[in-house]
């Protein structure tokens, strides 16, 4: 495969998404730097799951270590205060008048692609990847393409620079995102993902699941649970190429 000379900033929670998403990310540039953003969300767990993932990944993958650049962690706490949502205070996770998750912060994905184009604007990278879904998902509308596609123009006429917002997962289920890893760097990475990445919204890293950590019962623990035990009936299927 010809490598993408542009460069790529992914935005890298340290959860199963975003590290599928680097992985992703590594295999077609030439370039790839990681931002992560700390919005005082409950699970501040994934921030040192970021390290352990990408540590991980510079060890076990050669052929990619030479690729991974910087990693910057940006300071949006003011903003997750704003929500006092399910993720960034003590609240009960459940749906609530709008047919929403409480979990759900409002804007979250589009402040991030924001502070991230500014990033890579002044890092001369061109694009943004994210693991934005809207196949299995928990309902968040800024997860959708529409979206994306929006923020998208909206960054590149703001900006005057040809953003691209990649978003390898938007058609995928939990399933095939466990396969695209196994695609992307086998038996390894999906190893790597269970052990070192970070999901949970609780932050639990006490119980350990055939998926990986996690409580067991918040909707990501439960996504991931299912596409894993979807993933296994199938036989850990690898994406095709």
């Amino acid at each position: 495969m010809t490598l993408n000379p542009t460069g790529a900033l992914v935005l890298f929670s340290g959860g199963q998404d975003s590290a599928t998403c680097l992985a992703w990310a590594l295999d077609r540039f030439e370039r790839v730097e990681t931002v992560g953003f700390d919005y005082g969300q409950r699970h501040g767990v994934e921030l040192e799951a970021r390290k352990s993932v990408r540590a991980m990944i510079a060890a076990e993958f050669p052929q990619w270590r030479g690729r991974l650049g910087e990693d910057r962690v940006v300071d949006v706490r003011s903003f997750g205060a704003i929500g006092e949502t399910a993720m960034t205070a003590e609240r009960s996770i459940e749906i609530d008048a709008r047919g929403l998750p409480t979990t759900f912060v409002p804007g979250r994905n589009l402040v991030f692609l924001t502070y991230a184009a500014a990033v890579a604007d002044r890092r001369d990278l061109a694009h943004l990847v994210g693991g934005m879904c809207e196949t299995d998902f928990s309902g968040y509308p800024d997860c959708r393409r529409q979206t994306m596609d929006a923020m998208e123009q909206a960054l590149r006429l703001g900006m005057d620079r040809p953003f691209a917002i990649d978003t390898p997962l938007m058609k995928l289920t939990k399933a095939e995102t466990w396969a695209l890893a196994k695609q992307l760097g086998g038996e390894p990475l999906i190893e790597i993902i269970l052990e070192h990445s970070h999901t949970c919204y609780l932050g639990d890293r006490a119980q350990r699941h055939a998926y990986g950590y996690g409580c067991g019962r918040c909707p990501a623990c439960e996504l991931r649970s299912q596409g894993w035990d979807a993933w296994i009936s199938a036989g850990r299927p690898a994406m095709a190429a």
